[in-house]
């Protein structure tokens, strides 16, 4: 969602710059700066934003510098009548003479001048709105170029989370092995060699056996997996969906943890889960 997009150009003697930020966020904040003259503008702006930028914390700013000669002013007579009057009416009282520098300190009052406004006509509003539309195109830009080192950086996260649980088989017997050992010295350790029917303790052994499989869990990794690098293809906005099917690897991945009892799958474990927790963070930044 990070992007930035400039447009620059003259209109009647001015120079126009509109410039476009944009940074991750999961709504579309929108905030406009607009000269007054075109404050009656700002929905259409923040619609067109919103259409062609989706999500993510938006600033654009609109100015304008003169180029060519100061608008001209009006001289304010009455208002500067009547500080005049104010202010010699405190100097008789307090026995002061009025010298000139009243006049300059009253010309620097609010209101001494008046500068009429310019009313933009539907001809330049229209330039105006072109040149918004290019800025927009250059975030678009921005944010297409970033979103390829993106796609890029968490395709190959998943691969390498994909390849972890491959490495997962070469522990798997093992594992099942040194459980059953395990569990059996216990079992003698604590109630004798034939203090216990052996055959009910296979059958147990075996139930709690497939309890530790994690053969279903592996598959749904593989699965989720799968559907991460098609979905991260996609054209369209993806980015809430990809957090979804994120979450979907974290459970499995912690499901995998919880039920390895072996160190060396446990370091794979956390492989995997560093990771995903590295895609969770360029996820915020996809829209």
């Amino acid at each position: 969602m990070t992007g930035f997009g400039k447009a620059v150009f003259e209109l009647h003697g001015k120079n126009v710059t509109i410039e476009i930020k944009t940074l991750n966020s999961k709504q579309i904040d929108i905030n406009v700066k607009l000269p007054q003259k075109y404050k009656d503008k700002e929905l259409i702006i923040r619609n067109e934003l919103s259409r062609q930028l989706v999500r993510g914390k938006i600033d654009l700013i609109l100015n304008e510098e003169n180029t060519a000669t100061d608008r001209p002013a009006i001289v304010n007579q009455t208002v500067i009548e009547a500080y005049y009057r104010k202010f010699k009416e405190i100097h008789d009282k307090l026995g002061l003479p009025t010298t000139e520098c009243v006049m300059q300190i009253i010309m620097r009052l609010p209101d001494t001048l008046i500068i009429e406004e310019e009313k933009p006509d539907e001809a330049d509003w229209g330039i105006i709105f072109e040149n918004l539309k290019n800025a927009v195109g250059e975030v678009l830009k921005y944010r297409s170029l970033e979103g390829r080192v993106l796609e890029q950086d968490v395709s190959m996260r998943i691969e390498n989370i994909v390849n972890f649980s491959g490495e997962i088989e070469l522990y798997e017997k093992s594992r099942l092995e040194n459980i059953k050992s395990r569990i059996s010295s216990n079992v003698i350790e604590y109630v004798g060699d034939q203090a216990f029917d052996k055959n009910r303790f296979e059958q147990e052994l075996i139930y709690y056996i497939e309890k530790l499989d994690i053969t279903e869990e592996k598959v749904r990794l593989a699965n989720h997996c799968k559907y991460f690098a098609e979905t991260v293809k996609m054209e369209s906005s993806a980015g809430k969906k990809l957090g979804f099917i994120s979450q979907e690897i974290g459970r499995e991945i912690n499901t995998i943890g919880s039920k390895a009892y072996d160190s060396e799958i446990q370091i794979i474990v956390v492989r995997m889960k560093d990771e995903l927790e590295k895609i969770k963070e360029q996820l915020l930044n996809v829209l």
